[in-house]
C-alpha cells in the first residue's frame, strides 16, 4: 500500500506492507485524509534541520546519545541515529474511509461501515490504517468522506470551545482565523454566541464573515483591544479563544486585555507564554489550556486499550467530541467545503505539502489527500519486496526478524551484519508497515511484512529471531518451532507456566531430540567474555559458592509497557537474565526460591521494582539477587561478587573483572561487553554443527521457573503485569 512519509525535510510516498487488524482495533481503507497545516508542517520543517542545530534545542536527546556512546560505542550510536534519520516518519492524524475488518471485542462497528479516524499514531496518510476503537466514529449516511476526514481538527476546535464554557448571548473573540479558528467561529455561532475574529490576513476575515462570524478586526482597522471594547459596548469580551500559532508573547497579553472582568481565555494554538501579571490579575481572569481532542487524549488505557470514561462523570471524551463534530457536519451546522483549498491524489502528496509552504493570501487553509477506489475487493498486500535487498550469499543461515523495535535495530541487527559470514537477513516483520520496510531497507533484507506467518511459511527462512514485546515470546517461539525454524527468542522465554509447558512438551522428556530445531533464549550475559571467564574460574571448585548480584536497574514509570501484561514486570522481564547466570555458574538444579520486596510507600514504585531473591541449588550454592529501582543512574548498573574456595571474584558492570586470592589475571574493557554478538555466533554454530545447544533446554527452563517462583513469593496467586 502507499503511505506518506517525512524524511529529512522531504515528503515521499512509499510502498509499505499493510497493517493487520488487532483486538480492539479497526482496519480501515482510507478514502480521504486531511493534512494538518500546523502540526504536520512543523514536523516537516523540524525533520530537515541538521543534527547539530537540533542538538542546540534538544539537550535531553544529546544526553541520551552521549550515554549511548559511553555504554555502546560511537559506531553503534551513529548507526542507530542514521537509521532513524533515513527510515522516515509516518505523518497524518485525521482520515475517513470504510472498515475492512473489525478486531476482536468490537461489536458496534463492522466491515463496510464508514468511519472517521483520529490519532497521530494511527490515522496516517496511508491507503490502509489500523485504528483503536476509541479513535474512530461512525459517519452519518448523509456526510461524505472528504468533510468527515477533518474530524481531528473539528474535535480540537470543539474541545477548545468546551473549555471556554460559552453560554447563549455571550461575546467571544477568536484570535487567529486559520483552519482551527474558522471552525471555532462556527462552533461558537452554533452555541448562540456573538463572535469577533482577528487575523493578519484580510481574506481569512472575509471568509469567516461569510461563514457567520459577526465582526472582523484587522490591524489596519485600529488597535484590536480598542476595537473589541467598542464592539462590546465597553464591557470587553466574555472570553477569548486563541487559535493562532506564533512564538510571540503578545498574543496572550492581547487576549487578557480584550476580556471583561472575570472573563476567560482558552489556549488552543501554540504561542509564547511569558505572562504579564498585570494583564490578568486585577480582572481575576481564568486562563485555560485545551489539550487536543478532549479527555482521553494521551491516556494509553483510553486510546489503545479501549477503557472508556463513564458518561455521568466525563460527558465529552475525545471520541464523543469526534462523534458530535461529524453530526454537526451532517446536519449542516458546520461547513468545511469553503475551507478546503484543494484535493490531491496521494501520489501527489509532495505537491500538496509544497502548496502549504506558500505565504500570504495564496497559502491554503486546508488540503486533503484522496486515495484510489478499491471497491474491487483486492486484498491488501502485507508483504513487499525490498528493492535494495542484499544478494543471497551461499552457506549463510537465512534469518528472519519478528519485532523490529529499538533493541533489535540497535543491537541484534548490527550484530547480524557483523556476522555476515554466518547470517543473511531474509525478512523483517513488524506490526507497523513503515517500520518493517525501513528496517528491511537499512539492513538489506529480501522483503518486509506485517504478518509474521508469511515468514514462517517461507521455505527460505531457516531461523527466526523474535524480539517482540514479552507477552508474544512464547506463542511465537512455539509456532516457529512447529514450522521447523530454529529460534532465538529474546528473554523472557515465557510469562506464565501455561506458556512454558507447551514449549517443554514440544521437545519431550529429557534434552531435545535430534532433528528438532534449536531453541535459544536471549540470556546473552552468560556469553559475555566476563561470564565465560568466571565460569572457567569456578568450574573445578571443591565447595559450594555464595553469589551476590546487585542490579541497580533504574526507575521506569509504572505506565511503561514493561510493567503491564505485555511486559510481565521487571522480575520476569529482566531479572531472569541473572537467574540464568546463577544456573550457568553452578551448573546445578535449583532446590528452593525465596523473595521479599519493598512495599512501596507511594505509588511511584511497584512491588516488582525493588526485591531481594535468594536461590538455593542442589550443589549447596546460594545465590542472591538484589534488584532495585531506588538507586541513581550515575552509579553502575550491575555488580557481582562470587565467594568460593578462598577466592573472591568481582564483576563490575561487564567492564572489569577482578580476582582476589588467585594468581589468575582479571579483565577490563572500555565498554560493557554483555555477550550479544557471542550469543548470535553460538546460535549459528549450533545450527551448523548440531549436537549441544548454546544453553541446554533444562537451564533455559530453570531460569524461567526461578522467575515464576519469585513471582509466587512476591504475589501469591496474582498474574504477572
Amino acid at each position: 500500500m502507499k503511505q506518506v512519509l517525512v524524511k529529512q525535510g522531504q515528503v515521499v510516498v512509499e510502498e509499505v506492507p499493510a497493517p493487520l487488524v488487532e483486538p480492539g482495533t479497526l482496519l480501515v481503507r482510507v478514502d480521504h485524509s486531511c493534512i494538518s497545516i500546523g502540526t504536520e508542517m512543523s514536523g516537516l520543517k523540524g525533520s530537515g534541520i541538521p543534527l547539530w542545530k537540533r542538538a542546540l534545542t534538544e539537550p535531553d536527546k544529546v544526553r541520551k546519545a552521549l550515554a549511548m556512546v559511553a555504554t555502546q560505542g560511537l559506531s553503534h550510536t551513529r548507526g542507530v541515529v542514521e537509521g532513524k534519520l533515513h527510515s522516515g516518519n509516518p505523518t497524518g492524524y485525521s482520515a475517513a474511509g470504510r472498515v475492512l475488518e473489525a478486531g476482536e471485542g468490537i461489536e458496534d462497528i463492522g466491515p463496510g461501515d464508514p468511519v472517521a479516524c483520529a490519532g497521530s499514531q494511527y490515522a496516517h496518510h496511508a491507503e490502509i490504517i489500523r485504528v483503536p476503537r476509541n479513535l474512530a466514529v461512525r459517519i452519518p449516511a448523509q456526510l461524505g468522506f472528504p468533510a468527515a476526514s477533518t474530524v481531528t481538527l473539528g474535535a480540537i476546535a470543539l474541545q477548545g470551545v468546551r473549555r471556554a464554557r460559552p453560554t447563549l448571548g455571550e461575546t467571544f473573540v477568536v484570535i487567529g482565523l486559520g483552519i482551527l479558528g474558522q471552525l471555532t467561529v462556527q462552533l461558537l455561532r452554533v452555541n448562540g454566541c456573538r463572535t469577533i475574529g482577528t487575523d493578519l490576513d484580510g481574506a481569512r476575515i472575509a471568509l469567516a464573515r461569510g461563514l457567520g462570524m459577526g465582526y472582523g478586526v484587522h490591524p489596519d482597522d485600529g488597535v484590536d483591544v480598542e476595537q473589541v471594547a467598542r464592539l462590546t459596548e465597553g464591557l470587553g469580551a466574555d472570553g477569548v479563544i486563541i487559535t493562532a500559532a506564533t512564538p510571540s508573547d503578545a498574543v496572550v497579553s492581547t487576549a487578557f486585555r480584550m476580556c471583561r472582568k472575570k472573563g476567560r481565555v482558552v489556549l488552543v494554538g501554540d504561542v509564547g507564554l511569558n505572562l504579564n501579571r498585570a494583564d490578568f490579575y486585577q480582572k481575576e481572569l481564568d486562563f485555560l489550556v485545551s489539550t487536543s481532542y478532549g479527555p482521553g487524549r494521551y491516556d494509553n488505557a483510553y486510546e489503545e486499550k479501549g477503557v472508556d470514561y463513564p458518561v455521568p462523570y466525563v460527558r465529552w471524551t475525545e471520541n464523543r467530541n469526534m462523534a458530535e463534530y461529524v453530526r454537526l457536519l451532517a446536519e449542516g451546522k458546520i461547513t468545511v467545503s469553503p475551507l478546503v483549498s484543494a484535493v490531491y491524489p496521494v501520489d501527489q502528496a509532495s505537491a500538496a505539502y509544497e502548496s502549504l509552504k506558500k505565504e500570504g493570501p495564496e497559502r491554503p487553509l486546508m488540503v486533503l489527500l484522496s486515495y484510489p477506489d478499491a471497491s474491487g475487493g483486492a486484498s491488501p498486500s502485507r508483504t513487499i519486496p525490498n528493492p535494495f535487498a542484499v544478494p543471497t550469499a551461499p552457506g549463510r543461515i537465512r534469518l528472519a526478524l519478528v519485532g523490529a523495535g529499538g533493541f533489535a535495530r540497535g543491537t541484534h541487527l548490527p550484530n547480524v551484519q557483523a556476522l555476515s559470514d554466518r547470517f543473511q537477513l531474509q525478512a523483517v516483520a513488524s506490526r507497523t508497515g513503515t517500520n518493517a520496510a525501513a528496517v528491511a531497507r537499512q539492513f538489506g533484507a529480501a522483503y518486509s511484512s506485517t504478518d509474521y506467518r508469511e515468514l514462517l511459511a517461507d521455505p527460505a527462512v531457516e531461523a527466526v529471531l523474535i524480539a517482540t514485546r514479552h507477552r508474544l515470546h512464547a506463542p511465537l517461539a512455539l509456532e516457529a518451532m512447529r514450522a521447523g525454524k530454529h529460534v532465538l527468542v529474546e528473554k523472557p522465554l515465557a510469562l506464565t507456566r501455561e506458556e512454558l509447558d507447551p514449549i517443554v512438551a514440544f521437545y519431550g522428556s529429557g534434552e531435545p531430540r535430534e532433528g528438532r530445531p534449536v531453541l535459544l533464549t536471549g540470556f546473552n550475559r552468560r556469553f559475555s567474555p566476563y561470564a565465560r571467564a568466571i565460569h572457567e574460574a569456578v568450574k573445578d571448585r571443591t565447595s559450594p559458592m555464595v553469589l551476590n548480584y546487585r542490579m541497580n536497574a533504574g526507575y521506569i514509570p509504572l505506565t511503561h509497557w514493561v510493567h503491564t501484561e505485555e511486559g510481565g514486570g521487571r522480575n520476569l522481564g529482566e531479572a531472569c537474565h541473572i537467574y540464568d547466570l546463577f544456573t550457568f555458574f553452578t551448573g546445578s538444579r535449583h532446590t528452593s526460591v525465596t523473595a521479599r520486596s519493598i512495599v512501596p510507600a507511594t505509588g511511584q514504585y511497584g512491588r516488582r521494582d525493588n526485591f531481594v531473591a535468594t536461590v538455593s541449588f542442589a550443589d549447596g550454592s546460594v545465590a542472591t539477587l538484589t534488584y532495585t529501582a531506588l538507586g541513581s543512574n550515575d552509579y553502575p548498573k550491575e555488580h557481582l561478587e562470587v565467594f568460593v574456595d578462598g577466592k573472591v571474584i568481582v564483576l563490575e558492570n561487564y567492564k572489569r573483572l577482578s580476582l582476589f586470592g588467585s594468581r589468575a589475571k582479571g579483565m577490563e574493557s572500555a565498554l560493557p561487553e554483555k555477550g550479544h554478538r557471542e550469543e548470535l555466533a553460538a546460535f549459528a554454530r549450533a545450527i551448523w554443527e548440531g549436537g549441544e545447544w548454546p544453553i541446554p533446554l533444562w537451564q533455559q527452563v530453570q531460569a524461567t521457573e526461578i522467575a515464576f517462583s519469585v513471582e509466587d513469593s512476591l504475589f501469591p496467586g496474582c498474574p504477572p503485569g
